[in-house]
């Protein structure tokens, strides 16, 4: 079975380089290019991690030849294309594929078999994610659903984030309501009045700083704030 390799430019001197053959310990295997699997490739290879990059499509992987440190067609469905790819070399990869759910399955399928220890799967349904979990995806995520739900709590106040921890925890950005300017963390008594913790304080123009508790608040700070969905939720009304 023949599988196509793309060769890359010469990588940047901000990319790091290997002298051992083969992926380090936190390179990625990273199968389907789409929307999710490209922005997650993007993102690893930002942070520093070494992407090996697998689509069936040709055209797609051309268009992301110069982006990654291997880009490569191939039929990520057979476990034995990907033992060409030296899959079961990687310690995690992420199965990007959402709208051709039978390939998505597959190619978890494939990924254990290669013996992958950490794969991640995108499902594009929950009846999707149960079929991946039950064939033994280690971790699978809902993009579109996460999104969906997030953007729901954001367009109905003035709450710049939402981020759901699990059910019974949340962290909002939110600014400074303007009942608390003027006032520092101690003396608005944040927690004892309204049920959160804020667990850090962003001034106008600044960057991101541990709350402390004789920081006054002022009009233009965003405030990242923790506890109970409703709870959070009403803190956030308040701006």
């Amino acid at each position: 079975m023949s599988v196509d390799r793309l060769a890359r430019p010469e990588p940047s001197r901000s990319r790091r380089r290997r002298a051992a053959p083969g992926p380090a310990a936190d390179d990625v295997l990273v199968v389907g290019l789409g929307r999710f699997g490209s922005a997650l490739a993007d993102e690893l290879v930002g942070l520093g991690h070494g992407v090996l990059a697998v689509d069936a499509d040709p055209e797609l992987v051309q268009r992301h030849a110069d982006r990654f440190d291997q880009v490569v067609v191939a039929d990520a469905t057979n476990a034995e294309a990907l033992r060409q790819l030296g899959a079961g070399e990687f310690r995690q990869a992420v199965v990007g594929i959402g709208g051709d759910i039978e390939a998505s399955i597959l190619t978890v399928l494939a990924l254990l078999d290669c013996g992958v220890p950490n794969v991640w799967a995108k499902a594009i349904t929950a009846e999707h994610g149960r079929i991946l979990e039950r064939v033994g995806a280690h971790h699978v995520v809902f993009p579109e659903m996460e999104m969906g739900r997030r953007v729901a709590h954001l367009v109905t106040n003035r709450m710049l984030d939402y981020i759901a921890l699990d059910d019974r925890l949340v962290l909002v950005e939110v600014p400074v309501p303007a009942s608390l300017a003027g006032a520092t963390l101690r003396s608005a008594g944040v927690r004892e009045h309204h049920g959160v913790t804020v667990v850090c304080v962003k001034p106008a123009g600044g960057g991101y700083r541990m709350s402390q508790p004789d920081w006054e608040l002022r009009d233009g700070d965003t405030l990242l704030v923790a506890g109970p969905p409703e709870v959070a939720e009403a803190f956030g009304r308040l701006a």
